[in-house]
């Protein structure tokens, strides 16, 4: 278990693969951890070094009072690579994580070579629906959103297997505070200025059932980057790395070779 003392934040993360390997770093989607990536990482190109990390309010990583801004969520991962002396990697980022992923290419080049923005979108939903999740969520805690939360997650096959209750525990075990502090960085945030300004090597991966970025946001926002390419994965909800490892590893290997980066 590895710890990054940031001064302000201790943040909980892991690596694998090749410590002097070319950098991968990983970043989750809402209500989940690191853990999210645990079926696509033994399938990816020996030789890397695979970075993640549970983001602030998550995970093992502190918990600090909501709510939180997308500058603030960008500054822990610039901060955790420089921690990490990372430079020039490839940023995988799912979600909010995908978000940050943008913030982190325009604010950051150095850090950021090539990335992958999977599930998300330059601007998710909007205030006043946010607004209502982070009540609900003072109310009753996440558990009052959990099963409407699972329906955009995950497709309805997957939704009958034994393996969906351990993404549901997941999400309703995270810290109520750290959910609502990063549900507000969502809703202040619209990167589609920002983020037509990047030139970088970009993939977008889309779930054909995702009922929280459905694969139009998905392409709309990397469209706005030049040269960008776009997978779509049949059959699988907003984590299709947990429904689809196999395909998601795959197409995510083909981007790594495609950039010189294996």
């Amino acid at each position: 278990m590895r710890i990054a003392d940031l001064g302000d934040l201790k943040v909980h993360y892991r690596i694998d693969g090749n410590p002097d390997g070319r950098p991968v770093v990983f970043a989750n989607s809402l209500g989940t951890d690191l853990r999210l990536w645990d079926q696509v990482l033994p399938l990816l190109p020996q030789g890397l070094k695979y970075i993640r990390y549970d983001k602030r309010g998550h995970g093992l990583t502190e918990l600090t009072p909501a709510p939180y801004s997308m500058g603030t969520l960008v500054r822990d991962a610039e901060r955790l690579m420089d921690h990490l002396a990372v430079k020039d990697a490839l940023f995988v980022g799912l979600s909010i994580g995908g978000m940050i992923a943008q913030g982190l290419a325009v604010k950051r080049m150095d850090l950021v070579r090539a990335m992958v923005l999977s599930n998300t979108g330059a601007r998710i939903g909007q205030p006043a629906m946010w607004d209502d999740r982070i009540a609900a969520v003072r109310a009753g805690g996440i558990e009052a959103l959990a099963d409407s939360i699972m329906e955009r997650w995950f497709s309805a096959p997957f939704r009958k297997t034994d393996q969906f209750h351990a993404w549901r525990n997941m999400l309703v075990r995270q810290p109520a505070e750290g959910y609502m502090g990063c549900s507000a960085a969502i809703s202040g945030t619209d990167f589609y200025t920002p983020t037509s300004g990047l030139r970088l090597p970009t993939l977008g991966i889309a779930g054909s059932d995702d009922g929280s970025t459905p694969p139009d946001l998905v392409r709309e926002t990397v469209d706005l980057i030049p040269g960008s390419q776009f997978h779509l994965i049949r059959k699988a909800g907003h984590l299709p790395c947990v429904e689809q490892p196999e395909e998601y590893a795959t197409v995510l290997t083909r981007f790594m070779q495609d950039v010189g980066h294996v």
